[in-house]
């Protein structure tokens, strides 16, 4: 139906520039509110209305006449309605919808997706510092990168995952002092143990293997313990490793994969912070006030100025992360987006604001944001707030633990990233309707059942005659399936995988209906083959958009 689609598009293009020249370019289809009124919808009469001069609905009427004398309509559309002010309703043909089967079938594991178009993306997320277990809220933002990498993806652009952490600091420091009580002796409430320390098992864990003298390996770095517990830079260096280990493991365990880790202890010794700083100095976006050196960042929109350089000669958490994206647009990324919770969001201001200041080419509103809230966990009618891994909240491996992991990237995708998310660990486990994964993997399950049961070769479906395919629900069906690559160019717009977990509901229950509505496997050669084609391609794109969200399509449930 994609062909379909743009021909019935170029046709309205045409009939558009006969009424106007040059208004062909709001040539545009819409979904109408009611589906009984159509399956297109377009409103460019009312558009063209007032600078032509003319009444909407009578050049409706005109455009109407044009469009039914155009071959594509001919061939395409059942019938096409004047609604209200304007409205132009459009009906297909069933021969229309049915042609996104053969598309689906074609186009296999690629339906959906664009051809490469040469542009690059970073896309930042999880970012956690080394100072514990990823908590959920890290899972909802693993969940959110890695789907939103994917939808990219799909519309042929070149993604890079990124893993941007804090190894150094007052929180490293926190952890190694921590640890280092811990190894000698201390335990959490004893007299001496600090207020601000980390309390959680992993702590004491740490230190065990520090005074065994053990090795930790991660993705991007190997320590060997000194054993010493005076040796406080050992202490600090192996539990920065050993924690980065466990957070691979949990991001394997999640299926996350990053293609680089960068460190922001690198921004200072590789001097990118002192040039960054020294940047703004120059450009005069700088100023010297009660010891501190100030960045004018309300020359950009913030709503104040910022320190930059404290009258200690620290440097706010800002500064870094200015020369980090100076880093990011320096290696090529002309996109950039950035994952982080709602608590990051005063950063946006000043970090832009800093680009801006550094006058290095970048473009206004760079980086890209998406912010999310954090996420409750429910368990038997109640909150769960602490974890004994943790010490102090719910962890990633938790939630995996309890459920899986398909149930945990569908559930924390369901919801927009800026809205509040209750995870129900009891409705993740419940195989029923209720349970959204569940709903969608059962379809795609149902299917792959109904195609074992008939045993013949699924490619020759893709050149079967799908004129049985008639019903009301069989068409309902095929123009959910047609509605795919649109959704995911949306979704990708809007950095809202969320919009997929939707359609994915949507699409499995117009797939139930239909199998309550026809039997499949029935004794007709040519009425079981055009409906043997139609499940294996909702299968098709249901396999399609729950490997966008990095969720598996189970055959057997």
């Amino acid at each position: 139906m994609l062909l379909v689609k743009q021909e019935l598009l170029g046709s309205l293009r045409a009939g558009l520039d006969q009424l106007s020249p040059g208004a062909g370019d709001k040539a545009a289809f819409e979904s109408p509110k009611v589906a009984s009124h159509g399956d297109f919808a377009c409103t460019a009469a009312m558009q063209l209305a007032k600078p032509l001069k003319r009444n909407p609905r009578q050049l409706a009427e005109a455009l109407r006449a044009d469009l039914l004398a155009r071959p594509a309509f001919r061939q395409w559309v059942e019938a096409i309605d004047i609604a209200g002010p304007g409205f132009i309703n459009i009906k297909l043909t069933p021969q229309a919808k049915q042609q996104v089967v053969r598309e689906v079938l074609a186009a296999g594991a690629a339906f959906g997706s664009q051809s490469a178009n040469g542009q690059r993306v970073l896309v930042e997320f999880v970012s956690a510092n080394p100072t514990g277990p990823l908590h959920v809220g890290h899972g909802r933002q693993a969940a959110l990168g890695d789907a939103i990498c994917n939808l990219y993806a799909t519309q042929g652009w070149e993604v890079w995952r990124e893993f941007y952490y804090n190894d150094a600091g007052v929180q490293i420091a926190t952890l190694a002092s921590s640890t280092q009580l811990r190894a000698r002796g201390l335990e959490p409430g004893a007299a001496g143990w600090p207020e601000l320390a980390y309390n959680g098992d992993y702590i004491a864990d740490i230190a065990r293997d520090f005074l065994a003298g053990k090795t930790v390996r991660s993705d991007d770095r190997e320590f060997t313990a000194s054993g010493d517990v005076d040796d406080l830079d050992s202490i600090r260096q192996f539990a920065v490793a050993y924690l980065r280990h466990e957070q691979d493991l949990d991001l394997k365990a999640f299926a996350v994969r990053f293609d680089n880790y960068y460190l922001e202890s690198s921004l200072y010794t590789s001097g990118k912070v002192a040039a960054t700083v020294e940047r703004l100095q120059q450009a005069g976006k700088t100023y010297e006030q009660d010891g501190a050196l100030w960045l004018k960042s309300t020359d950009y929109g913030d709503d104040k100025d910022r320190v930059m350089r404290k009258s200690d000669s620290t440097f706010t958490y800002f500064v870094p992360d200015v020369a980090y994206h100076i880093t990011k647009w320096e290696r090529g990324f002309t996109k950039v987006v950035n994952i982080q919770g709602t608590d990051h969001h005063g950063t946006i201001a000043r970090v832009r604001a800093g680009l801006q200041a550094a006058n290095a080419g970048i473009p206004k509103g760079y980086p890209d944001y998406v912010l999310h809230t954090m996420v409750r966990v429910m368990r038997g009618g109640e909150e769960v707030k602490i974890s004994k891994r943790a010490g102090s909240y719910v962890t990633l491996r938790d939630l995996i633990e309890w459920t899986s992991k398909d149930a945990v990237r569908f559930f924390l995708l369901s919801r927009k990233p800026d809205t509040e998310y209750v995870f129900d660990v009891d409705l993740a486990l419940a195989q029923n309707n209720d349970n959204p994964v569940f709903y969608v993997q059962y379809a795609h399950a149902r299917i792959c059942s109904v195609l074992t049961a008939w045993g013949g070769d699924a490619a020759t479906l893709k050149d079967v005659e799908l004129t049985p395919l008639q019903s009301p629900q069989a068409l309902n069906l095929m123009l959910v399936l047609a509605r795919y690559p649109d959704m995911l160019a949306a979704a990708a717009q809007d950095f809202a995988p969320h919009d997929v977990t939707f359609y994915l509901r949507e699409l499995a229950a117009a797939y139930h209906s239909y199998y309550d509505a026809e039997r499949i496997l029935v004794d007709a050669e040519g009425v079981k083959k055009a409906r043997l084609a139609l499940v294996a391609a909702t299968a098709r794109v249901l396999h399609n958009g729950l490997q966008v969200l990095g969720v598996n399509a189970p055959q057997k449930m």
